[in-house]
């Protein structure tokens, strides 16, 4: 539907209609050109008023979210798969009704309306009213009686390997649930989980819950603190950097653990290369009042004088954050990854050969493919037998989350705290 000019609506007509256009614009880019809402969001919906934004970004990502469950109670009712267009208006009423309790009348109107805004979908108008007003008879009870989505099957057939099916469905159950907010504060955690009436999480980041608009938080606009997933957070913590030292931010947009290494103390270097992202970096570092030097550069050229610490959060499948990300499993098919993993062994070849004898590298992905993490620090120490994980630097953390290359933190993970990201994060020691 995102290539066709859309008619305004005729004054007096349906209310509420541009968020879900906007929304519906999404979902087909999403679905049918593989291209993500982080990407498109801001031009997307930069046309609406702030909460028509606010309401197109949740119906996109609510959409994504259920489509697997909206199809489950959708099939009864189709005798065969429509258009992707008319599909995706079918889920948005569905979903509007079921998970964002939308008034079943003014929902069914929205979609007819917005189907007959255009060429390939007006012939279906009628199809469109049939199916949803049926649908919206059904007791809220049944929608929820429905198993949680499911991971598309390529992504599924890789994890149901790698964890085995009751870690499977723990994962799905945990995308279905979305994640709260998580924060990391410059300093004094326990002062701000107090203030903002979250919870101190073990690991020292904020717990807030969900549905917190960020900005009109106290403390926002005096930088104390960021929002980063508590597995986000981890990585810049088990660096233990002191004052002073040395060290490189390999992969830093958008700066959350640039942040935490500068407030450490460190003398901190943040490279990035996409002057873009980077501009996003020293946004946050002006709110937060912190200091690094920010370089746009290709991390695998980039030359300097050897780091005492390094961190490289890698470019990766990002499989990790589907609880924040609905539209990944979507837009994704698998077949650019092998070109990721190679980017990352490079990578890690080029943070060792940037560190001093005896520095300390952590490298972390926010990906649950094994072929991103655990793998990678098996071949790295085929190439280099050298170097040495540092298991002191996890030994506080659960057990549960260790695996012998380093630390393994999965969406069920914490489920009373809301989960938490997929990350696998290895701590290293270069050779004296």
């Amino acid at each position: 539907m995102s290539h066709h000019k859309h008619k305004a609506p005729a004054a007096g007509g349906t209310p509420g209609l541009a968020p879900r256009r906007a929304a519906i614009s999404l979902i087909g880019d999403v679905m049918e050109n593989g291209r993500l809402l982080s990407q498109m969001l801001p031009a997307a919906v930069e046309h609406l008023a702030p909460e028509e934004r606010a309401r197109a970004t949740r119906l996109a990502t609510s959409t994504l979210r259920w489509s697997d469950r909206a199809d489950r109670m959708l099939g009864p009712y189709l005798r065969k798969r429509p258009p992707l267009a008319v599909h995706n208006l079918l889920r948005l009423g569905v979903v509007e009704i079921f998970e964002e309790n939308g008034a079943a009348h003014g929902v069914v109107n929205a979609c007819v309306s917005l189907a007959g805004e255009n060429r390939g979908t007006s012939p279906m108008a009628g199809l469109i009213n049939a199916v949803l007003r049926k649908v919206a008879k059904t007791p809220v009870q049944e929608w929820q009686a429905l198993p949680v989505p499911r991971l598309p099957k390529w992504l599924r057939k890789v994890l149901l390997a790698d964890y085995g099916k009751n870690a499977v469905l723990a994962m799905e159950k945990a995308h279905a649930a979305g994640a709260p907010l998580d924060l990391s504060c410059k300093s004094d955690a326990e002062l701000w989980a107090d203030r903002l009436g979250g919870e101190l999480l073990p690991v020292g980041s904020v717990c807030l819950g969900h549905g917190q608009r960020v900005s009109a938080l106290d403390g926002f606009d005096a930088g104390a603190w960021w929002v980063q997933d508590a597995a986000a957070a981890l990585p810049a913590r088990l660096l233990r950097v002191r004052p002073q030292e040395r060290v490189l931010d390999m992969c830093a947009a958008p700066g959350g653990k640039t942040m935490q290494l500068a407030a450490a103390g460190a003398d901190v270097t943040a490279l990035d290369l996409s002057s873009r992202r980077m501009a996003r970096v020293s946004e946050n570092l002006a709110r937060t009042g912190l200091h690094a030097d920010t370089v746009v550069a290709d991390a695998l050229t980039f030359e300097a004088p050897p780091f005492d610490a390094i961190l490289l959060d890698a470019p990766c499948s990002a499989t990790g954050t589907i609880r924040r990300h609905p539209d990944l499993p979507h837009a994704k098919t698998g077949e650019d990854f092998p070109a990721l993993f190679d980017v990352q062994a490079r990578m890690l070849d080029r943070a060792l050969a940037l560190l001093r004898p005896g520095g300390r590298l952590v490298y972390c992905t926010c990906s649950l493919l094994i072929d991103e993490g655990e793998e990678q620090i098996r071949d790295l120490q085929k190439r280099m037998p050298g170097v040495q994980t540092d298991d002191a630097a996890l030994a506080h953390l659960p057990q549960e989350w260790r695996v012998p290359e380093g630390l393994r933190t999965r969406p069920d993970y914490w489920p009373e705290r809301g989960g938490m990201d997929g990350f696998f994060i290895a701590a290293l020691r270069k050779p004296a």
